[in-house]
């Protein structure tokens, strides 16, 4: 069996060190090195050059997002490389995934997309990046998606129609939901993959990056929810009822009688409830993100309305 030609796809905006680690961990295990910045003032263009990678600046006219730059790493590719493997700037390669996940795609011709075991870099460092350590630690074997690192055939991408450029999040589920219809399968290994840095200290980048995600669930079930797979519809209305509506509804009843305030005790309770199955730490940061998503649902169903795109929503 004769071996793929691999290239990748690296996208990044302001990454630093972080980007220069990616860069290198590419190194020697690609045919093809492409780094697609995203209006960085840091120099990363510049030094991913020097590390021999081939870059392309997106165009500063049009809203950036991490699916547009993957597109256009994704068009740069040359002809004949079968295999892409995307991955975050902010992330160092393991030096056996591609070797594994390649092999993998090789003997599962409808497997379109692996992915493996991604971990934060610094899990210690902040509450914050525990829980993005935990949110990485996904179940081994076929799944419904894969996250911004995965190894990919070339040609079921571009059938699907790539990624969809105007997502600001999301947009990796998206696409795989799209390859599942056309017949695809998606496998989630049990390999190391890649290390990745959040760099998530403060309060206000969690409650931005939660933000973020309920604004991909709302546009993601406002596409797909009416469909058979019902595409983060679950994860919207829970948004929207325990981030929105029920602190509206005690509010209101507190208005009439105040004692109907310590309706409000329910939050508490729930992170109890909920600390017996995932421990008491990310228990209370599920419950408070919820009020985050919903900001993000809402801003979504407000700027549809209206009409308006939001543009990218950083939380470094």
């Amino acid at each position: 069996m004769s071996t793929p030609a691999i290239g990748a796809v690296v996208i990044g905006r302001n990454e630093g060190e972080r980007l220069i680690r990616c860069l290198r961990s590419l190194q020697g295990q690609v045919q093809q090195l492409i780094y697609v910045d995203s209006g960085s003032t840091d120099g990363s263009a510049a030094a991913a050059r020097g590390l021999g990678a081939e870059v392309v600046d997106l165009d500063l006219s049009r809203p950036f997002t991490a699916a547009r730059a993957r597109n256009a790493g994704l068009a740069a590719l040359r002809s004949g490389i079968e295999l892409v493997q995307f991955v975050d700037g902010d992330c160092e390669m393991d030096p056996g995934w591609i070797p594994a996940a390649a092999e993998f795609l090789q003997t599962r011709p409808r497997a379109a997309a692996v992915c493996g075991r991604r971990r934060e870099r610094f899990p210690q460092a902040s509450v914050y990046n525990r829980l993005c350590d935990a949110e990485w630690d996904t179940p081994v074997g076929e799944a419904a998606a894969c996250g911004g690192d995965a190894l990919m055939r070339v040609a079921a991408v571009y059938t699907a129609g790539g990624y969809r450029d105007s997502l600001i999040a999301g947009e990796e589920p998206e696409l795989c939901l799209r390859l599942r219809r056309a017949g695809w399968q998606i496998w989630r290994l049990d390999a190391e993959m890649t290390l990745h840095d959040a760099q998530m200290l403060r309060f206000g980048q969690w409650w931005n990056r939660s933000r973020r995600a309920g604004h991909a669930f709302a546009e993601g079930a406002a596409l797909h929810g009416a469909g058979p797979e019902r595409h983060w519809r679950t994860e919207t209305r829970r948004a929207l009822a325990w981030g929105a509506a029920l602190p509206a509804a005690i509010a209101a009843a507190g208005l009439v009688s105040p004692p109907l305030l310590l309706a409000a005790l329910i939050y508490p309770a729930q992170v109890l409830r909920l600390s017996r199955r995932m421990g008491y730490e990310r228990a209370l940061f599920s419950v408070l993100g919820k009020f985050a998503e919903a900001s993000g649902a809402l801003e979504y169903y407000w700027r549809r309305r209206r009409g308006t795109a939001r543009g990218i929503l950083e939380y470094k």
